[in-house]
């Protein structure tokens, strides 16, 4: 695909700006919404373009990625709201609309048949790897929808991840990424319990974290996350309030298919939990302050956790 491609990216947050900013330095030509201006004026100074709303985004865009927070902002965006016209009815025939956000498997089925019957390509194709993935351009990108779909575009998503699978038809790269959210949830929750044990006996925590990681017990969380952990340095990559979104869609997907989720369930609950203490702000491995107080243990360096 020619780095003449115009790409529209609509959502420039923790995710979007830095997806954003790859692909201008990679040469595609984009333009960007966002609902506050600071964000867009940020991918201006990037070398981008900004739009003023939706419709004037998608308006000329070969392709167009959305990373918005919810399924109800996707179907808003998709449909239009009040007297602003929707991205399904803005778009030109013919292009690709790449939804990158985390939302309903039955959603992003309706909205992928909406923007077929009026001439576009629509792929549900949901991230992990969270901000530091794309800051890097290293996402793990699900990819639901046609494959020769995928195939045409494949460049432009390579661009901001570095793991491209399609894994079924439209809905089915955000049944994987529900799939993704209950590991993650749940491994979070165990590296938190670990860590609290370990502590618990005076053990060096970091020089456990390294032994750890090397063996059976190693796994992204560790890598990633347990250092800041260990810090109680909480600033959201991935805020406890968009996992429990998620969460949410784990459970009603599993009780829809008849599968039995009971550790997700009580992971589920621990992430609601945390969020109904006033954490929701906090990134998703937060949770170790809540296994601090289930188990009556002050926070270490009290008063630091951020």
């Amino acid at each position: 695909m020619s780095n003449t491609t115009s790409v529209a990216v609509i959502g420039l947050g923790i995710m979007g700006a830095p997806m954003a900013a790859n692909l201008v330095q990679s040469g595609y030509q984009v333009t960007g919404y966002n609902r506050s201006q600071d964000a867009i004026d940020k991918l201006v100074a990037a070398g981008g373009k900004g739009a003023t709303s939706v419709a004037d985004a998608v308006r000329d865009a070969d392709v167009i990625i959305t990373m918005v927070p919810d399924s109800p902002d996707v179907a808003a965006l998709a449909r239009g709201e009040g007297d602003e016209a929707g991205l399904i009815a803005s778009a030109k025939a013919g292009a690709t609309w790449i939804d990158c956000s985390t939302i309903r498997p039955d959603i992003a089925r309706e909205v992928a048949a909406e923007a077929a019957a009026a001439g576009l390509k629509a792929l549900d194709a949901p991230v992990s790897g969270g901000e530091a993935g794309a800051v890097e351009g290293t996402l793990s990108i699900m990819v639901g929808g046609d494959a020769g779909d995928l195939e045409a575009i494949r460049p432009i998503l390579e661009t901001v991840g570095k793991t491209v699978v399609h894994v079924g038809p439209s809905g089915s790269g955000q049944t994987v990424k529900a799939a993704n959210q209950l590991i993650v949830a749940g491994t979070i929750e165990l590296v938190a319990e670990a860590l609290v044990f370990l502590e618990a006996y005076d053990v060096d925590t970091t020089a456990a974290v390294e032994v750890l990681a090397g063996g059976l017990a190693g796994n992204r969380i560790l890598d990633r996350k347990a250092a800041s952990m260990i810090k109680r340095e909480f600033q959201p990559g991935f805020r406890i309030d968009l996992h429990h979104k998620d969460m949410g869609i784990v459970l009603d997907s599993a009780r829809a298919a008849g599968v039995a989720i009971p550790l997700g369930a009580q992971t589920a609950q621990l992430v609601q939990d945390l969020r109904n203490l006033g954490h929701g702000g906090l990134d998703h491995s937060a949770l170790l302050l809540l296994v601090e107080q289930l188990s009556g243990r002050s926070t270490k360096n009290e008063g630091e956790a951020k």
